[in-house]
């Protein structure tokens, strides 16, 4: 099993702006992405679906390691 890490910025800031999400759906989310794609600044960008925030698209965004989670939102214009 891969070991994930958290960013301080995702620590302090998006689970204070977004305390409805789970540290353990953002791992699922990179374990079982439904699309991946690089994003600029070395970084990553990873899609799931998650059932329990009402089957939406959460985007999850890593350093370049893939396994440091730095920032997750669910994405209402995610287009498969």
């Amino acid at each position: 099993m891969t070991r994930y890490k958290f960013t301080e910025y995702f620590e302090n800031e998006v689970l204070r702006k977004r305390p409805y999400l789970k540290k353990e759906w953002c791992m699922r989310v990179l374990e079982n992405a439904l699309r991946s794609e690089p994003q600029e600044g070395n970084r990553y960008r990873f899609w799931g679906r998650i059932e329990e925030l009402e089957g939406r698209i959460l985007r999850v965004i890593t350093l370049e390691n893939k396994t440091t989670i730095h920032n997750a939102f669910p994405d209402r214009g995610f287009k498969p």
